[in-house]
């Protein structure tokens, strides 16, 4: 008796965290949507992804500093599942919604393809790069290695965010037609007072966010364990919380018919999670002599390079249908089969 009403408080417990995390994710989604109304694009999309990514890092490097058993491979199994979701399922689920209720979409290819270009490289530098170099043993880098890589994936995402905000910033906005139809256009923008205190309530409701999702990791690591899945799907549940908010607010904006903010949210906040957390991860590992290994596995990078290549021919031409959207989210159910049954 006494196991039994301690397993109905636990899931009692878990049930209500998780209602929670709901509605912190909600409130996160209406405060970062005020804030882009306010800045206009692709500003806005910026809060949410670097946001998320700067709480994320923290983090990461929480559980690093904390020393639990491997968490050397945190940072990688969350950084790859992070762009797993993004290419696949989050893009892949914007194209299904908003192709099955529009039929077609569109979007600016320029910008899109860019952003692309620059994610693979980054991906390339911090999880393959590990892999092949021969300085040190096994998938890891040496710390001047490390150095260099995290110095050069900043570099890149400061590159990007001028491109993105000042040289090419019309790359990113939507496109004409999308402007007539988007009713968020004609609404009055909210006040200096409103947007100051909708951005307290985002990074409030972001640390509950991340919050809630540490607390329930014990009950994903029970879970995990219980079913007999690799620790790499702890990454997986954790990046999927995480990316709960920005994932929420990109299928809105597709349904919406706003593909080009789904774009940029999703692609930008993959970027940030390489670009700025891996660079402060970086730093941390090297000054606190933590260990931390990046390199991925060679299933997973196949995984990689198939979403990448996917979502080239996704993007190529600046239009697309619900065909695609399912393309992706065929490929993010075959990497979650092939994390629990690799």
């Amino acid at each position: 008796m006494q196991s039994l009403s301690y397993l109905l408080n636990e899931t009692w417990f878990i049930v209500l965290m998780a209602g929670a995390l709901i509605g912190a994710v909600l409130s996160a989604v209406h405060h970062a949507e005020v804030i882009a109304h306010r800045t206009g694009e692709p500003y806005g999309t910026l809060v949410l992804a670097i946001s998320v990514t700067i709480i994320e890092a923290s983090l990461i490097i929480a559980m690093m500093v904390a020393g639990h058993e491997g968490s050397q491979f945190i940072a990688r199994d969350a950084v790859f599942a992070t762009i797993m979701i993004v290419m696949n399922g989050i893009i892949g689920l914007c194209i299904f919604m908003g192709g099955f209720k529009h039929h077609e979409m569109s979007f600016r290819n320029e910008g899109t393809n860019s952003a692309l270009a620059v994610l693979t490289a980054l991906a390339t530098f911090i999880l393959v790069m590990p892999i092949v170099t021969v300085s040190s043993p096994g998938p890891d880098f040496t710390k001047s290695q490390l150095a260099f890589a995290g110095i050069a994936s900043f570099a890149l995402y400061g590159a990007f965010i001028f491109f993105q905000t000042v040289s090419h910033r019309d790359y990113f906005l939507p496109k004409a037609e999308h402007k007539k139809t988007d009713s968020t256009s004609h609404a009055a923008k909210p006040s200096k007072l409103k947007t100051a205190t909708s951005v307290v309530l985002l990074l409030l409701s972001l640390i509950v966010v991340v919050g809630l999702a540490e607390a329930l990791n014990p009950a994903i690591e029970a879970g995990v364990k219980a079913i007999g899945a690799p620790k790499t799907v702890i990454g997986i549940a954790i990046a999927m919380l995480v990316l709960m908010p920005e994932g929420y607010a990109a299928v809105r904006a597709a349904k919406a018919n706003r593909l080009q903010s789904s774009l940029n949210l999703a692609i930008g906040s993959a970027l940030a999670s390489i670009g700025l957390t891996i660079p402060t991860v970086a730093a941390v590992a090297i000054f606190l002599n933590l260990p931390l290994s990046l390199g991925i596995s060679s299933l997973n990078t196949i995984l990689m390079y198939l979403s990448f290549f996917i979502g080239a021919l996704t993007l190529a031409i600046g239009r697309t249908t619900l065909l695609q959207g399912v393309v992706h989210l065929i490929i993010f159910f075959e990497y979650l089969f092939l994390s629990l049954v690799p």
